[in-house]
């Protein structure tokens, strides 16, 4: 009897232990025997597209712009592919290619398109994230913008970041990863690289930057101590910034950016070597900000959205991240700024590599090798 009394107990610490290190940290006052049901859902192609579409955006008219990461740029409408002209040339290794896509707020005012990309300039060896705009005029981009790019140059195929996002006085923020130089770049507000960024939308540095009058630093930085941000949204109530990015083995994070502050990394980390070596015993350090949630394994997130439509009454409020390791999506839900549970959608489809809302109200997501689907709730 105290066996089986023995073994009961044992399978419910295993069982706990499990539910922990998949659903931690979790707010104390959720319900956490809450299951959620994702099975009134369905997957809808509506583009078929078998290169890498590593952004996608949308016109008004709900018609989409897609980003092929080797270097191609095209418009989906009315069931027509139509390939946009004027792209500059474009650094493709590793991770680099051609990577985020954005309107300006104004777009239907100034035909503005924001984009970033790996580039390489003559007489330096290598490529790193560049940020620039063009007009798109009659399926071409003229009138070509360098904003902003980082530096140096660097053969290393890892970690470019990338995305781009709007806030609500239309300044631009964009992600550049440590390129694969954590001990350097990440902590040294002087150099580019583990960094937040922003801009005024015609590239020149807001004043109010947080290191805009240190005479050594990087004026642009808008945040620092980052590893590859590779999710990035405006938060449609708050007007707050928010991203994920990959960690190590174990450590991807979400986080919401403020202005100066130091994320950590590499001095602190939830994850380890991929080599199952230590990369520090700190978890936290003072004057470092705690991610609001991290992954432990690693999901490899990708994009990252708010859902706001009122098409999904059970998601709404909830983010979307894209999983790349594990190839699905997940539905992540919140409770005062905490993650108090997580769910699977669309698994065994693919790499999801973007996920967006769009102007109808529907969620799509780019899926590497097969294209662009919008889901669709069952009725």
């Amino acid at each position: 009897m105290n066996n089986i009394f023995n073994l009961s107990v044992l399978l419910i610490i295993l069982s706990n232990f499990s539910c922990a290190q998949d659903l931690k940290p979790l707010d104390s006052e959720a319900d956490n025997s809450i299951l959620v049901d994702e099975s009134n859902y369905e997957m809808e192609l509506i583009f078929e597209d078998e290169n890498i579409i590593w952004s996608i955006e949308f016109f008004e008219d709900n018609s989409i712009l897609a980003a092929v990461k080797s270097g191609s740029l095209f418009h989906y409408i009315n069931g027509e592919k139509i390939e946009i002209g004027g792209l500059p040339e474009i650094y493709l290794r590793g991770q680099g290619g051609l990577m985020d896509i954005v309107l300006h707020p104004d777009f239907k005012e100034n035909n503005w398109l924001y984009f970033s990309y790996a580039s390489e300039d003559t007489g330096e060896k290598g490529g790193n994230t560049t940020i620039s705009r063009a007009k798109l005029i009659n399926n071409n981009l003229v009138d070509l913008e360098v904003l902003y790019k980082a530096s140096p140059n660097t053969r290393k195929g890892q970690h470019f970041g990338g995305r781009l996002t709007f806030d609500n006085e239309n300044y631009l923020y964009f992600s550049v990863g440590d390129r694969g130089n954590r001990d350097v770049y990440p902590q040294d507000i002087n150099l580019d690289g583990g960094k937040i960024y922003r801009i005024n939308d015609d590239g020149s540095i807001p004043s109010d930057n947080p290191f805009f009058n240190n005479p050594n630093a990087k004026k642009a930085i808008y945040s620092y101590g980052h590893r590859n941000p590779q999710g990035m949204f405006k938060h449609p109530i708050t007007g707050k910034i928010w991203t994920n990015e990959h960690g190590p083995r174990g450590g991807d994070e979400i986080n919401i950016i403020k202005k100066g502050k130091n994320y950590g990394w590499p001095k602190i980390t939830y994850g380890i070597n991929y080599s199952g070596t230590t990369i520090t015993k700190n978890k936290s350090l003072p004057k470092m900000e705690q991610p609001l949630y991290y992954w432990l394994p690693s999901i490899a997130p990708s994009s990252f959205e708010y859902i706001s439509s009122d098409i999904y009454p059970n998601w709404k409020g909830s983010l979307l991240a894209g999983a790349l390791v594990f190839k699905y999506i997940e539905r992540i839900g919140l409770k005062n700024d905490k993650v108090v549970y997580r769910s699977k959608i669309a698994e065994n489809l693919g790499r999801p590599r973007d996920i967006k809302q769009g102007p109808d109200g529907f969620v799509y997501v780019s899926i590497e090798g097969k294209g662009v689907y919008k889901i669709l709730p069952k009725k």
